[in-house]
């Protein structure tokens, strides 16, 4: 036909399968608004007679938590929404008040009841397509095995012969044209409240965030500078010294060879041993840039064998299903590797435990010892090169060490980047 050909084809259905995946997205945040939205009506008729007050600050941190699942999911599709939120403060009193004077609350509240009436019914309707475009469509070679009088199509029409259930067919053919012509918009229609209300409000004063960003990509740029300065010194500082060395020594060995062949074995005997550490010396360099146990083992593999390695018996637990970022790995490496480093010099330590999961695009990690505590994470210790590791990549630490321990450090990582 003019004007379709292939690619028109290939991309209509390339829209419609990720507005499919946007809408089965949506909908699962839907039915996580909808129950939200169920528990603030009944903390609601609780406040009536006094006792839901104590509740409500739990069930304000519930709905950030399901408007920032959202934003994170509008975030993957290309529409990036950034967090409004000023730092939570303590205090029952302190967060109600906060809560009231912060006009993202509003916002979300405006969301969440919107979302879970008709992101919840767009996100249903879209994902039941294909199922009610697939029943209709092989409707012939099945109706016959069901009772008479039972026989009906998707949309409750009654089928009394061969010429009900072909036309069956032409149904499935209507609900396959509006999977791909009208999902699309669907998906744009289901996220419009979110794009509009999860979005900082224009009153907010977004310059804390900018410097916030601005000093964690500084931040990343220094620790990139130190590790490229690292690496030179290693490599000036060892690896050449000892190439040198090899071409001083076979250049002696060399000249030896006509007059002393002994003192020529000899020196070729050094000039080998020197190679094989500068060999060595490179291979140390190599895997601290990237350490190939994340492609061979994974990163489970990789921080199991780390564990191995570490003078404190540790535990590993890892559930980290589907693939990430290598550099998201080896961010993750390098924090166990620091962080089991800290353990086996400081931590007099008898047990460490690694536990390590991924929850849909976020990577968790905690690193806890039984040992005597009381690190500081403000001093030049491992703990800030931590910090500034993971906040390149927009991630989270959380850091707790009392005298007499434990000392467990959390990190969350973003696995999208």
């Amino acid at each position: 036909m003019p004007g379709w050909d292939d690619g028109a084809v290939r991309r209509a259905l390339r829209g419609s399968l990720e507005a499919y995946q946007r809408l089965a997205g949506g909908l699962g945040t839907a039915v996580l608004a909808l129950f939200t939205a169920a528990g603030l009506l009944v903390i609601a008729v609780l406040c009536l007679v006094g006792i839901g007050l104590p509740l409500l600050p739990g069930a304000l941190a519930v709905v950030r938590s399901v408007a920032g699942r959202e934003r994170e999911r509008l975030s993957r599709w290309g529409d990036e929404v950034i967090s409004p939120y000023p730092a939570w403060p303590r205090g029952w009193l302190a967060r109600i008040r906060a809560a009231a004077a912060d006009p993202a609350t509003g916002r979300d509240l405006r969301w969440l009841f919107t979302h879970a009436v008709f992101g919840f019914l767009l996100g249903f309707f879209g994902v039941l397509l294909p199922v009610l475009a697939v029943r209709d469509l092989s409707f012939p070679l099945w109706w016959t095995l069901i009772p008479p009088g039972g026989v009906t199509t998707s949309v409750g029409i009654p089928i009394h012969g061969w010429t009900g259930a072909l036309s069956s067919v032409l149904l499935g053919v209507g609900w396959v044209a509006i999977l791909i012509g009208l999902t699309p918009a669907m998906a744009r229609l289901q996220a419009r409240p979110g794009l509009r209300l999860l979005k900082p409000h224009p009153s907010v004063d977004l310059s804390a965030r900018v410097a916030e960003l601005t000093a964690t990509r500084a931040a990343a740029l220094d620790a990139h500078t130190a590790e490229l300065r690292r690496i030179e010194r290693s490599l000036h500082d060892g690896t050449q010294n000892r190439l040198v060395g090899v071409t001083v020594l076979l250049g002696a060995a060399r000249r030896a060879l006509k007059k002393d062949p002994a003192t020529a074995d000899q020196a070729i005997e050094q000039a080998q041993s020197a190679a094989e550490q500068a060999l060595a010396e490179l291979r140390a360099v190599v895997r601290a840039i990237l350490p190939p146990v994340l492609e061979q083992r994974g990163l489970g593999g990789a921080l199991t064998a780390l564990a191995a390695g570490c003078a404190v018996p540790c535990r590993v637990s890892v559930d980290v299903p589907g693939s990430r970022p290598a550099s998201v790995d080896a961010t993750a490496y390098f924090v166990v590797a620091e962080a089991l480093t800290n353990i086996s010099k400081h931590s007099h330590a008898r047990h460490a435990a690694v536990d390590v999961r991924q929850t849909r695009d976020r990577l968790h990690l905690r690193v806890e010892d039984d040992g005597r505590g009381g690190a500081d994470d403000r001093s030049g210790s491992g703990i800030v090169g931590i910090r500034r590791r993971v906040e390149a990549y927009d991630g989270r630490v959380t850091f707790s060490s009392p005298p007499g321990g434990p000392t467990i450090l959390d990190v969350e990582l973003p696995c999208v980047l």
